[in-house]
């Protein structure tokens, strides 16, 4: 059985449960919950998974992340990934005990036009990470895609410093700085 963390409204969630068992949640959960799982995948997850959970897990977690890690680890990635002008992308990769540190397992650079917002560049970003988790998932869990390190460096950002904007129809390229 797969625990999946997050909300249930995407295609990773549904091709997950058209093939599997699967339990969701969007709510903050024990180590020993996690024990009862076979897989354990988080996708939008706003929850902090400590090493108590990562050592009750049966197999690593998987995380999807919409951005090109090492860059804008942790909240808002496409909004930074904007503002600070760093590499646009996506990354499946294992949770460790950082926030997003895990080895990576997949990720691909994403090509942004000069008229995106912030709503079309996320809607990108979700639909290429969903596409490439469900075109991967079997080799990951057989093992054929073998993990990597994180390069160094990047960036990182939380919650607390998240940006207050009213509206996602914002041009990306006026939050370049």
């Amino acid at each position: 059985m797969i625990l999946f963390l997050g909300n249930k409204n995407n295609s990773v969630y549904h091709y997950l449960r058209s093939k599997y068992l699967v339990k969701a949640t969007e709510n903050k959960i024990t180590p020993e919950y996690i024990s009862k799982f076979d897989r354990v995948i988080s996708y939008g997850y706003r929850h902090i998974l400590t090493k108590s959970h990562i050592d009750k897990a049966n197999h690593p977690i998987i995380n999807l992340h919409i951005s090109y890690l090492p860059w804008n680890k942790g909240a808002d990635p496409n909004y930074w990934s904007w503002v600070e002008n760093t590499p646009k992308g996506v990354t499946i990769h294992y949770i460790d005990e950082g926030i997003d540190t895990g080895d990576i397992l997949i990720q691909t650079k994403v090509k942004m036009g000069s008229e995106e917002t912030l709503a079309s560049s996320y809607a990108k970003l979700k639909n290429i990470i969903e596409n490439l988790f469900i075109e991967n998932y079997e080799k990951i869990i057989l093992g054929d895609i073998k993990p990597f390190k994180q390069p160094p460096g990047g960036s990182i950002h939380y919650k607390k410093n998240s940006p207050n904007i009213s509206s996602w129809d914002i041009k990306t390229k006026n939050l370049i700085r």
